[in-house]
């Protein structure tokens, strides 16, 4: 059998050896590996359990040119491409559709190719006429984010409960004076009464669109979030930043007796962490009739810059406060925690690699 020689070293042939259970051809000098047609994907597969279908080969991204790296097949002159649309390790294909050539400085960039591929294309989706009519006619952002791994149950279960909440609320009288009894009343806060107002003002609202607003952003946000921390964690975090935002609005208007409800400091938290950890994901921001994504800062900074206004305004009816306190704890809490979470949910590492590009 003749054996096939390096396109790089042109005088070193290439040796079979074995890449994630796949036979491929390997130089031992620069340590270059071929790819023969399906090869590639089949390793990248059997290298990714959450994979078993890969067409990385048949989605490549931008063709750079022509190089001067004959095909160890035909010996034809190849042609240089980008691995995939948005990540810009450089790979060599074979004109004719023999395979693919992959320097030794790049092998290590292609392992997470299989997942990389199917998050870049939610994460580089094109706006949509559907996107901008939801958006128009609702007021909410789109996401363009990561698919979660599991199933944000404890998200799920807390938009079930507002709801069910606010909804007994309206159809028993009954039922809504004794729920908005444990509304938070800074001025019983500031006195160490009513204690237990600082967690169950979080689950009540005071009306559809209130209501509505609230659990859309906890569902764009929360999803992504219970899958990074694991479902009790998410929890756990949730209602600590529900309980500081609380606290930061009874503590600015300490003798205030006016009811403060809602779950908006709460989720104002999860803005912290998503904002940090999720820094890939785009949101949709629309003025009047123009929709364009944003990177989550951006988004955000125009939400904190909303409720400074309101603040510096004095306008009423909106905890301001209580939005901005859940917010800083959130923040601080992604900080703290963003070592141990990208260790956990190994894909925020692989999505902060220089080489991959998000188009907004």
């Amino acid at each position: 059998m003749t054996l096939k020689a390096c396109p790089h070293c042109r005088t070193q042939s290439l040796q079979p050896t074995r890449y994630h259970g796949e036979e491929v051809d390997l130089c031992r000098l620069c340590g270059g590996l071929w790819f023969e047609k399906g090869e590639l994907d089949q390793a990248l597969a059997a290298a990714d359990d959450d994979y078993e279908q890969v067409e990385v080969e048949s989605h490549l991204g931008s063709h750079l040119g022509r190089t001067e790296l004959p095909c160890p097949d035909c010996g034809k002159a190849m042609d240089r491409y980008h691995l995939l649309p948005g990540y810009e390790v450089e790979v060599e294909a074979c004109t004719q559709g023999h395979g693919l050539w992959i320097e030794k400085h790049e092998l290590a960039e292609t392992h997470n190719a299989s997942q990389l591929h199917q998050h870049l294309q939610s994460l580089n989706a094109k706006l949509s006429w559907k996107s901008w009519v939801f958006q128009f006619l609702t007021q909410m952002p789109v996401e363009y984010n990561i698919k979660p791994k599991t199933r944000p149950w404890v998200t799920w279960l807390l938009v079930l409960v507002n709801s069910l909440l606010f909804v007994a609320g309206i159809y028993s009288p009954d039922v809504a004076e004794l729920l908005y009894g444990e509304a938070l009343i800074p001025n019983e806060i500031s006195h160490g009464e009513h204690l237990s107002a600082l967690v169950s003002s979080q689950f009540l609202h005071g009306s559809w669109l209130h209501l509505l607003g609230n659990m859309y952003f906890l569902w764009l946000t929360g999803d992504n979030l219970e899958d990074a921390l694991g479902h009790w964690r998410f929890l756990g975090l949730y209602l600590l930043c529900g309980l500081v935002a609380a606290l930061a609005q009874a503590g600015i208007e300490p003798d205030s007796s006016i009811p403060v409800i809602g779950a908006s400091g709460a989720i104002a938290g999860l803005f912290g962490m998503y904002l940090l950890w999720f820094r890939h994901a785009s949101l949709t921001f629309m003025l009047v009739i123009f929709q364009k994504k944003l990177p989550p800062w951006g988004f955000f900074l125009i939400w904190v810059g909303i409720n400074v206004f309101g603040m510096a305004t004095g306008s009423q009816g909106v905890a301001y406060m209580a939005h901005l306190g859940g917010l800083a704890c959130g923040l601080l809490l992604g900080w703290s925690l963003y070592g141990w979470v990208r260790k956990r949910y190994p894909v925020l590492a692989a999505l902060a690699h220089p080489k991959l590009m998000i188009n907004r």
